[in-house]
C-alpha cells in the first residue's frame, strides 16, 4: 500500500510535467538555432563570393577596355592601365589581384600568338606562344587584346566556404581606333 502511495506520488509530477507545454518554443529554438546560423552566415560568404568575383569580371572589362582604346602604349601607360586594377577592385585587397594584358595576333592560317604581354601580381605570357580561341575568334590577319584577371578569394568567416577560392575571368577584345595596339618599351 505504501509503495502504491509512492509511485502515485511520483506520478503527479511526471504528468503535470508532460502536459506542461511551456517550455517547447524554447526547445525548438534550441534546435533550429545551428541550422539559422548556418543560413545566415553561408548567406553573408556566398553574397561576399559573388561581390569579389564581380569586382574580378570588371577588371578585365576594364583593363581590356583600356587599352583596346589606344593606338600604341608605352611603358607608363602600361603601367597606369595595370594600377588602375587596384582601384577597380575596391574595396577588396588590390594586392590579391593579378592581371595579365595581352596582344594576341591572328595569322592568315588561324593561328593565334602571343605578340607582347605585360601583368601586375602574375605572370606574363611569353611572346609567340600559342593561344587556343574560339572558332568566333579566329579572323585571319587580325588582333586581339586578351585581359585575364584573377584574385584569390578567402571568406572572412570561413564557416560554409573554407579555404581559398580562385576567382577568375577573361575577355578578348578588338582594337578600335587601329588593326593593333602597339607597346612601344613597355
Amino acid at each position: 500500500m505504501r509503495f502504491a502511495r509512492l509511485a502515485a506520488r511520483a506520478r503527479r509530477p511526471l504528468r503535470r510535467f508532460l502536459r506542461d507545454k511551456r517550455g517547447v518554443s524554447a526547445v525548438e529554438f534550441a534546435m533550429l538555432l545551428p541550422l539559422m546560423i548556418t543560413l545566415y552566415l553561408g548567406g553573408v560568404e556566398v553574397s561576399s563570393a559573388i561581390a569579389v568575383d564581380r569586382k574580378v569580371t570588371q577588371v578585365a572589362r576594364t583593363l581590356g577596355d583600356l587599352v583596346s582604346q589606344s593606338t600604341s602604349l608605352n611603358a607608363t601607360d602600361m603601367s597606369n592601365i595595370l594600377n588602375a586594377a587596384s582601384s577597380v577592385v575596391q574595396p577588396y585587397s588590390p594586392s590579391l589581384i593579378q592581371v595579365t594584358v595581352s596582344r594576341v595576333d591572328v595569322d592568315a592560317n588561324k593561328i593565334a600568338k602571343v605578340v607582347w604581354s605585360k601583368t601586375l601580381n602574375g605572370t606574363a605570357r611569353p611572346p609567340n606562344s600559342l593561344v587556343t580561341l574560339d572558332d568566333a575568334l579566329k579572323t585571319a590577319n587580325t588582333s586581339l587584346i586578351w585581359a585575364e584577371t584573377q584574385y584569390a578569394y578567402t571568406p572572412t568567416i570561413g564557416y560554409v566556404i573554407t579555404g581559398t577560392m580562385t576567382l577568375r575571368d577573361q575577355i578578348y577584345m578588338r582594337p578600335r581606333l587601329s588593326d593593333t595596339v602597339a607597346c612601344n618599351a613597355c
